[in-house]
């Protein structure tokens, strides 16, 4: 098998350097691309491993880089988030599997633990050790996987009291699906391996099959890190030393009383019914503290308390009836529903359809046809 997966490890080698190395020296320089490049250089030195192994010398009993995947991953997403957040030593801890299994590595490095999964529970000195190390191996790409899940969730929910557009770079969609995919990757090998140690059902080894799986997603993350802005820099000016996550729970510390309070919601309502901010398709809420003179984080409080919306859904819900309105105009009858969507703020496809089902209970096509017969009859 090795002869065929050969000329893979050899392109992940050299691919995965050279992208750590572009990555390690992007501008501006932040710890999520450090952390990203870190990631790149370990597959590099996996695969190096692995070439060694199967064509030189027996390099080590276990796969102990693969411990460092999930929390390069996790932290890289965590530092993406937050890129005011610093690294200390509490972020080491989670490289603790690593270094224990490194150190089990090197002591056993001549004993054949691993060399063939069909000999996984063979009842020997050594079982109880392979079967810590499969436990863990299977928690740790499972664990990590779950929370960067929900990092990206987080942040997601979290964007929607910053910014009323939707947009890769900021969203990370791109990371949550490269993130399941690598977790489902994971789990199929993880079935495959167990068929293996319990029975020849596989004509092949999954071991080798890994280090494909690990080049194609270098490929991908290299290719997005590559491209992947800083969120809170490039793409939004928001003072990122205030956390926003803990916005919500500061209301009742924000000293803003109640009388302030409606007078703000006020002038938002005021400011958006008569100078239309929505219409520009890139306004987040520091655009719209600038324009109404009011503090981000009250912006924030007074849509969620006194009106029950966040950022997102308040500003979407004033460019569906700026759709509406121009549905209606004459002017307008020769547009497309989508250069319509988009002149209305929208700048996104999928989030004004939504939105427009959401709030009328028709697709904006259907709203149109409704429009056309009613003006026929």
């Amino acid at each position: 098998m090795i002869e065929y997966i050969e000329p893979i490890l050899y392109i992940g080698i050299s691919q995965s350097f050279f992208a750590g190395l572009l990555i390690a020296t992007k501008k501006p320089v932040t710890i999520a691309n450090r952390l990203l490049a870190t990631w790149l250089f370990m597959i590099c030195i996996e695969l190096i491993f692995a070439l060694i192994n199967s064509k030189v010398l027996e390099m080590y009993s276990f796969q102990f880089i693969t411990f460092t995947y999930g929390p390069l991953l996790y932290l890289y997403v965590r530092f993406m988030t937050d890129p005011g957040k610093k690294f200390n030593w509490l972020s080491l801890l989670h490289f603790i599997p690593f270094i224990v299994f490194f150190i089990i590595s090197v002591i056993f490095r001549s004993e054949p633990l691993v060399r063939d999964l069909r000999g996984f529970f063979v009842p020997d000195k050594f079982l109880s050790l392979r079967l810590v190390y499969g436990l863990s191996f299977f928690l740790s790409i499972t664990i990590y996987s779950s929370l960067t899940f929900i990092e990206i969730k987080r942040h997601q929910k979290n964007l929607k009291n910053l910014v009323s557009y939707t947009s890769g770079v900021i969203t990370l969609n791109w990371l949550k699906v490269i993130s399941i995919s690598f977790y489902s990757a994971y789990f199929i090998l993880f079935i495959l391996g167990g068929l293996n140690m319990i029975g020849n059902y596989i004509p092949f080894d999954p071991y080798f099959i890994i280090f494909f799986f690990i080049t194609v997603f270098s490929f991908a993350y290299s290719f997005y890190g590559i491209k992947q802005p800083v969120i809170f820099g490039q793409e939004l000016s928001i003072d990122v030393n205030n956390d926003n996550k803990k916005e919500v729970s500061k209301y009742q510390k924000s000293g803003l009383k109640e009388e302030q309070a409606n007078e703000y919601l006020r002038i938002l309502l005021d400011c958006m019914e008569k100078n239309k901010p929505y219409l520009n398709n890139n306004l987040s809420i520091n655009d719209l503290s600038v324009i109404t003179g009011i503090p981000r984080h009250h912006i924030t409080q007074v849509l969620n308390e006194k009106y029950g919306k966040n950022f997102f859904t308040f500003v979407n819900e004033y460019r569906v009836k700026e759709v509406i309105s121009r549905l209606s105009d004459p002017k307008y009858s020769s547009y497309t529903l989508l250069a319509i969507a988009f002149d209305s703020g929208f700048n996104s496809k999928a989030t004004f359809n939504s939105f427009f089902k959401n709030y009328t209970g028709l697709t904006p096509s259907e709203y149109r046809e409704k429009l056309a017969g009613t003006a026929g009859s």
